[in-house]
C-alpha cells in the first residue's frame, strides 16, 4: 500500500521531513509531524546515505539490427534510386529493399520485417501509378470534349432537375 497523493505530492513530504531532520529532529517526532510511519522516515534517511540507482531506461522489445548511422546510409542509397542497383524499374519493393540492406550491412532482414525499418525511417508505401505505354493524352482530351458530351445522358432540364 502507498500513501495517497500524487508523487510530487510524496516527493514534498519527503524534502519535508529531511529538512525536519537536518535541523536536528528524532525521526520519531518527523513521523508523527508528517503523520507518516517510523519506517518511512528510517528508509529516507537510509535513500539519501545510498541513493537507489536508476534503472537504464530503453525501449522495449528486441534492439533494431541497424544503428541510427546505418539508416542514414540507407536512407541515402534508396535516395540514388533502384537503378542505380541495376534494378529494370526506378521503385523499391520490400525484397530488392532487404537485398539492398545485405549488399551494404550484411545484416539479414524478412521482407514483412523492412516494413517496419522503413516506418522508423518515415517512409511510406507508394504504389507506382500505372499508364499504357502508348498513351497518347491529346487524344483523351480530344475525346472528353467531342465524344463524351454526345454520349452522357443528360436530362432536357438540365442536370440537377427533379420532376
Amino acid at each position: 500500500m502507498r500513501r495517497k497523493g500524487t508523487d510530487e505530492q510524496l516527493a514534498e513530504r519527503k524534502k519535508r521531513g529531511l529538512a525536519l531532520l537536518s535541523q536536528g529532529k528524532k525521526p520519531k517526532e518527523v513521523a508523527e509531524i508528517l503523520e507518516v510511519t517510523r519506517r518511512s522516515v528510517d528508509r529516507w534517511l537510509q535513500e539519501t546515505k545510498k541513493p537507489k540507482k536508476k534503472k537504464a531506461t530503453r525501449s522495449p522489445g528486441r534492439p533494431s539490427k541497424l544503428s541510427e548511422k546505418q539508416l542514414k546510409r540507407l536512407e541515402k542509397a534508396l535516395d540514388k534510386g533502384a537503378y542505380a542497383f541495376g534494378y529494370p524499374g526506378n521503385y523499391w519493393t520490400l525484397d530488392r529493399i532487404t537485398q539492398v540492406i545485405w549488399q551494404l550491412f550484411e545484416v539479414r532482414y524478412h521482407a514483412s520485417a523492412v516494413w517496419h525499418v522503413m516506418q522508423r525511417m518515415g517512409w511510406s508505401s507508394q504504389r507506382p501509378q500505372r499508364q499504357p505505354l502508348h498513351r497518347d493524352n491529346e487524344a483523351i482530351e480530344r475525346w472528353k470534349v467531342e465524344e463524351l458530351p454526345r454520349i452522357k445522358k443528360v436530362s432536357a432540364t438540365g442536370r440537377y432537375s427533379r420532376s
